[in-house]
Parts: C-alpha cells; sequence; structure tokens
C-alpha cells in the first residue's frame, strides 16, 4: 500500500526554532517500513547509517563520532545522534542522496515493498532537505538521553495541501516582491546575529589580554623571588662560610682533633646543615615547576588570542559578502519597481487609445445609422408625401 504524503513548506521548516524536531521527522520518515531481514534480526537504522561512510569521506567523522558517545547504548539512539550531527554538518541533504541513489542495491535489503524510501516521494522529499542548509544548527548530543521515546509532533501547522496556500488574486509580480522581501529580512537578521557574534569575540578578546597581563606580571613577581632565594643562598653560603681546599684540610685537622672531643656536636651542625640545604632545593624546584606552568598558560593564552582573530577575521568576511548580497537585492527590487511603473504607463496610454477607439465607433455607428435611414425606401417615400402635403397647404 502506498503512502500519500502531502506536500511539507519549507518556508515553515526555516523558521523552526528547535532542530532536534527536524531529526525527530527525518528519524520517523527513515524509520517507516523498515522491514526485518530474512535469516537475521530486525534491520536497524543504525546499520544503514554505517553503509553511509564508504561512500563519503565527511560521514567517517560523525560515525566515528557516534561511535564515541558514552551515553549512547542503543541502535536508535546512535540514530538520532548521527542524524543530528549530519544535521549541524550540513550534509544531511547530501548523505540522504546517497541512499536514494542506491534504492536499487542497498535500500531494498532494509525496506520493504511499500516503504516511502522506495517510492518517488524520496526524491521530493530529498529536494526539502536542501533548504534545511541555511539553517546554523547546534544541537546537544551528549548530554541528551537518545535511547528512550521521543514525544509526538504534531505536523498540522507544518503541512499545507499542494496549491492550497497560493490565492488566484496574487500575481507574479507580488509573489516575486514578498521573496525578496523575505530573504532581505533574512539577511538582515543573520547580520545582526553575526555583529553580537563578533561583540562577543571582541569582548572574550579583551579579556584574555587582560588575562596575559597578569600573567606577565606574575612571571616578574616569580622571577624577582628566584633572584631574592638565590641572593639568600649565597649569603647563607657565605654566612655558613664554605671552605676551599686549604681551608678544607685545616678544618680536617681541626675537626680530627676537635673529633675527639665534640663529635655529637659535629653531627647535629652537619644534619642542621643538610637539612637546610634540602629544604632549599625542595624550595626552588617548587618555584620552577611554578614558573613552567605560568609559561604554559601564556602559550595557551596566546594561542587562544591567535583563534580567536582568525575567527574575527572569518567572520568580517561573512559580513561583508552577506552586505553585497543585500545591495544586490536592493538593485533587483528598483529594477522591479521600475518594471511595474513602466507596466502601469503602458496601461495608462492603452486605456487612452481604448476611449479614443470608442468614440470613433460611436462616431462610425451614427454615420451608419444615417446611411442606413437614407437608404431606406419607406423614409424616401414619407419624406416625399410630406413635401406634396406642405406643398397643397
Amino acid at each position: 500500500m502506498m503512502l500519500k504524503v502531502r506536500t511539507l513548506n519549507p518556508q515553515c521548516l526555516c523558521k523552526m526554532d528547535s532542530g532536534k524536531r527536524i531529526c525527530q521527522t527525518e528519524h520517523h520518515l527513515l524509520k517507516r517500513g523498515l522491514g526485518k531481514g530474512i535469516l537475521g534480526p530486525k534491520k536497524e537504522l543504525w546499520d544503514l547509517f554505517q553503509m553511509v561512510e564508504k561512500w563519503s569521506y565527511e560521514a567517517q567523522d560523525i560515525t566515528a563520532s557516534v561511535r564515541d558517545l558514552p551515553t549512547v547504548k542503543t541502535h536508535i539512539g546512535r540514530a538520532r545522534a548521527w542524524l543530528r550531527l549530519a544535521l549541524m554538518q550540513k550534509k544531511l541533504a547530501d548523505y540522504f542522496r546517497l541512499l536514494i541513489e542506491r534504492r536499487d542495491d542497498l535500500l531494498t535489503e532494509f525496506y520493504e515493498s511499500g516503504a516511502l524510501m522506495l517510492a518517488d516521494e524520496a526524491i521530493v522529499i530529498m529536494g526539502l532537505l536542501v533548504g534545511l542548509n541555511v539553517i546554523d544548527c547546534n544541537l546537544c548530543v551528549k548530554e541528551e538521553d537518545l535511547d528512550s521515546q521521543m514525544g509526538v509532533i504534531d505536523f498540522s501547522l507544518y503541512l499545507r495541501n499542494a496549491g492550497g496556500d497560493t490565492s488566484p488574486d496574487d500575481s507574479p509580480e507580488q509573489s516575486d516582491m514578498t521573496t525578496v522581501l523575505d530573504q532581505k529580512n533574512y539577511i538582515e537578521e543573520l547580520n545582526r546575529h553575526l555583529n553580537a557574534t563578533v561583540t562577543n569575540l571582541q569582548a572574550k578578546m579583551e579579556t584574555l589580554t587582560t588575562t596575559n597581563a597578569l600573567m606577565k606580571e606574575d612571571l616578574a613577581i616569580a622571577k624577582n623571588s628566584i633572584l631574592h632565594l638565590q641572593e639568600d643562598n649565597d649569603r647563607l653560603r657565605k654566612d655558613k662560610g664554605l671552605p676551599t681546599q686549604q681551608q678544607q684540610e685545616q678544618l680536617d685537622k681541626e675537626a680530627k682533633k676537635a673529633s675527639r672531643i665534640s663529635v655529637i656536636g659535629c653531627e647535629e651542625e652537619m644534619q642542621d646543615l643538610k637539612r637546610q640545604l634540602e629544604e632549599e632545593s625542595a624550595h626552588r624546584k617548587q618555584v620552577e615547576k611554578e614558573l613552567e606552568l605560568q609559561i604554559q598558560m601564556k602559550a595557551e593564552s596566546e594561542m587562544a588570542a591567535k583563534l580567536l582573530e582568525k575567527d574575527i577575521h572569518e567572520k568580517q568576511d561573512t559580513i561583508i559578502s552577506l552586505r553585497q548580497q543585500l545591495d544586490d537585492i536592493k538593485v533587483i527590487n528598483l529594477e522591479m519597481y521600475r518594471k511595474l511603473q513602466e507596466c502601469e504607463q503602458e496601461i495608462f496610454e492603452k486605456g487612452l487609445m481604448v476611449e479614443r477607439l470608442q468614440e470613433k465607433t460611436s462616431k462610425i455607428s451614427s454615420m451608419l445609422i444615417n446611411l442606413k435611414n437614407y437608404s431606406d425606401p419607406n423614409y424616401t417615400s414619407n419624406t416625399k408625401n410630406s413635401s406634396s402635403h406642405s406643398g397643397q397647404k
């Protein structure tokens, strides 16, 4: 039994606030008519989506990402995640086209004979999916429970009958003007969104610049503290009076002499010196580690600043291209307005010509009536009688 599908209005789809409904709609369409294997278990959409990566390099990335998702456990959850990633990648129409092109070889193994994917309406759906490429979707995949049952979508707001929305009073010029105005409003809204994004990026860049300055100050303070510690270490060495070789020999001799007297006192002093040296070395290592961390944080902040600058340049290029498109639309609008004025002028001139022709027609009709009266014999006899009667009188 073939399924009757009503035409889906692409303008309504472009105005949908959530990409989740789009993915859920596509999931229902692809799932309809999915059959069972002859000798194996039921066919799943996830098995069909994994076949797409054989023909498209971009599909390999999203398929690998879905496989690595820790929160998704079932086949249906992976299929929903794959649809969301494909929609964010703006490649959903291309992947759908790859499946339709291999309808006879691949889809017949997954779908029953009366399935929507094997019908002619699948090409119409592929054309409608191309319109979704103008939408920038940012959907959450990791934090959503994609394995559970989704809610039911009310399609009555987004469906219309073929030719039901067009009125006979609408002229082609009015429909073209409405389309141009809708495109203009969409470009202006996108331009405002891009301006807000650029402002946020500039604020983030200023924050990173301030953080970088603070990190530089902390680095200078850390360097000063290291210098102070080195000076303290030198002063302690001088205070402790580390001996030279000669002094060491003399000290050895004196130590041998004094060792007989104060062995215990010398051992305690040596232990104190060793303890102080270990503490100083540990403190120095800690300061060096902090310095390395500061250097790594500085490198990361510089890399983030470069990425932000690159993103800002790309946004500016996009804004310039959108402004050029807006100028082109304005030129087209003015040209259409000029053509409308020319049509009105032609209609006015033709009306004047029609009035003149009507006047000429009325004159010619009156002349024909007079000629007919003159050519009528009754009319001539009546005129003669009237003249003879008047003569007798």
